[in-house]
């Protein structure tokens, strides 16, 4: 069954919860309805004593048809059964009504948390795991949580309808109901013994959802690139393995619940015969009346299904458990960026400090080791290297998405630890090689770091960025819809969306992944112009793929296997013929004005 369950490992972040512990917590949210859950419980309560109460009714029909009297009570007794099945409706639909707004709410609070949890995680947490996975556990495992409610629910009338049928046997024959109740340890222990595999079961046939959301998400999200090389049977054939695999999982975990309630009905059927028997024997021998038998056999029927369901709850509700257990596993993933502090910032001046700063995505192979860099507030520096160099991760570390192992990271002198997380953030400006765009107009994208930026602010905005003559090419002007993921505008237009985003933001310190890099020359032009506004008077970081930009930066930061090899402005690295001046020849050189094919490399001093 190896191959059954590949891929259906736990995430790094996941963790074994008791049941004592998950109860605990699922309680927590259950208890702001307390009120409500009082009112359930009370209608439970109405509703199994109305039930208890049928069997009691016929018995006393029973014994007054073998007595001869049953002209003078057969209208109340029919008025009787009447109104307590009426009354059962009327209670039983108010507990259900009630049962179904308390759980709607926890599953709210409950899919807030795990949302909130989610936003929370830092960087890394989405680098080693699908989103599909983790939408997964937002949506589908907190629908599977409201089973948790719904069986507690079922459980306290089971539970409730048992204790009165158990009073009402033993009233009616002592002996008989020891009998019944020697079975019951019979029927909870089978119960118990599936309970790990109904667990076990239901986490690998959650996680075999999950695999599928994960690939559907991965899909639809390069869908553009799989019609693009025709490989949509590719694609397909990806998928169904994965969803015969998911299937496979989903049956052997119906197959595991299905077996429970036959084997615990047979367990009560035998037990039932043997009841009869000794039953119709009491009867026969006087010990017992017709009408007392005949309610102890209803009131057997009424036991017996609340027992089994009772003993068969703890299976069911591994399916609840195992879902509350992969939501409270993802609220309580340990963040991986840690803050020992929350001094408040101000408005940085922007001067960074790398002080031996040692860093590895895995620790056990860092990507910087004992690293030093110092820059000076207002001043850019373009850093560039080779692919794996380390350009990306000095980005990473100065806007806090990871969190370094040894060493110190300063801004403007203090240790970016202590500071306050939220408050710093706010000042650093990312633009990525690729922006991300909202769905929404390009105003709304524009506003969204500062949703209070009045309508003249984000047209100022927009209008210092390529001096504004992009927007004239939009259907609608700032109101035009970008459309999921900003597809319906051009690269080159996301680019300029998102540099007039950075200037509505107002940072102190800019981490800029070279936004020329995938655009047509008149875009470039009017991106270059965006730049000198976004990084006029800040502290800048570029990680350069264009010559246009590396041509005017303060100072260009060289690196190699995350080490600094040299620094200094173009003229000067490429006069020195260096490590820069063979990184310019590999990436830069064929975008000179003045590159001819096959003229070999920039001679030493030239440029």
């Amino acid at each position: 069954m190896g191959f059954l369950m590949d891929g259906l490992e736990a995430e790094d972040y996941d963790r074994t919860y008791s049941d004592r512990e998950l109860l605990r917590r699922i309680l927590s949210y259950f208890r702001p309805k307390l009120g409500a859950m009082v009112l359930v419980a009370a209608m439970i309560v109405l509703v199994s004593l109305g039930q208890a109460a049928v069997p009691l009714l016929v018995s006393w029909g029973v014994d007054a048809v073998q007595a001869g009297t049953i002209g003078d009570v057969a209208w109340p007794l029919t008025g009787a059964l009447l109104l307590t099945g009426v009354l059962g409706w009327v209670f039983n639909f108010f507990r259900q009504w009630y049962s179904a707004r308390v759980t709607g709410d926890v599953v709210l609070h409950l899919r807030e948390d795990a949302f909130d949890a989610v936003l929370q995680r830092d960087l890394s947490f989405y680098d080693e795991t699908p989103s599909g996975r983790i939408v997964s556990r937002v949506t589908s495992d907190t629908d599977d949580f409201a089973t948790v409610s719904t069986l507690t629910m079922d459980l306290i009338s089971q539970v409730l309808m048992v204790g009165f049928v158990t009073v009402l046997l033993f009233l009616r024959s002592v002996e008989l109901a020891l009998l019944t109740l020697l079975v019951v340890p019979v029927v909870v222990g089978l119960a118990l013994l599936f309970r790990r595999l109904a667990r076990a079961t239901t986490r690998k046939a959650q996680r075999s959802l999950s695999r599928v959301n994960a690939n559907l998400q991965e899909t639809m999200g390069g869908i553009a690139v799989a019609k693009s090389f025709r490989q949509e049977r590719q694609v397909y054939d990806e998928f169904l393995p994965i969803n015969r695999q998911s299937y496979q999982v989903t049956l052997r975990q119906g197959f595991v619940f299905s077996a429970i309630f036959p084997v615990l009905f047979l367990v009560a059927g035998l037990a039932t015969v043997a009841l009869v028997q000794f039953g119709g024997t009491a009867v026969l021998g006087d010990r017992l009346t017709a009408g007392d038998w005949y309610l102890f056999l209803q009131g057997v029927a009424l036991f017996w299904f609340p027992l089994t369901s009772i003993a068969a709850f703890w299976s069911q509700f591994q399916q609840g458990l195992s879902a509350s257990e992969r939501v409270f596993a993802l609220i309580d993933a340990p963040p991986r960026v840690v803050q020992t502090g929350a001094q408040p910032v101000g408005r940085l001046a922007g001067r960074i400090e790398f002080q031996g700063v040692t860093f590895g995505y895995d620790p056990a192979s860092p990507v910087l080791r004992d690293f030093d860099l110092r820059i000076e507030a207002g001043e850019t520096v373009a850093l560039v290297g080779h692919t794996g160099a380390g350009k990306s991760t000095l980005s990473k570390l100065i806007t806090r998405f990871y969190e370094f192992q040894e060493g110190r990271l300063l801004i403007d002198g203090r240790d970016i630890r202590e500071l306050d997380l939220g408050e710093y953030r706010r000042q650093i400006g990312a633009v990525p090689q690729a922006p991300f765009l909202f769905s929404g107009t390009v105003a709304d994208n524009i506003r969204y770091p500062r949703p209070d930026a009045t309508d003249d602010e984000v047209r100022a905005a927009a209008e210092a960025v390529g001096g504004g003559d992009w927007i004239d090419a939009l259907p609608h002007g700032l109101d035009t819809d970008v459309g999921e993921h900003g597809r319906a505008l051009s690269m080159g237009q996301r680019q300029l969306v998102a540099l007039a985003r950075l200037l509505v933001q107002d940072p102190a310190i800019v981490v800029l992944d070279e936004a020329t890099a995938s655009v047509d020359p008149l875009t470039e032009a009017q991106i270059q112009e965006g730049l000198d506004v976004v990084l006029a008077e800040r502290t800048s970081i570029v990680i350069a793929h264009r010559l246009s930009t590396i041509e005017h930066v303060d100072r260009i930061i060289v690196l190699d296997h995350g080490r600094i090899v040299e620094e200094g402005d173009h003229p000067t690295l490429l006069a020195r013929g260096g490590r820069y001046c063979q990184v310019y020849n590999t990436y830069f050189r064929h975008q000179s004005p003045n590159y001819r094919a096959g003229s070999g490399f920039v001679p030493i001093g030239s440029s």
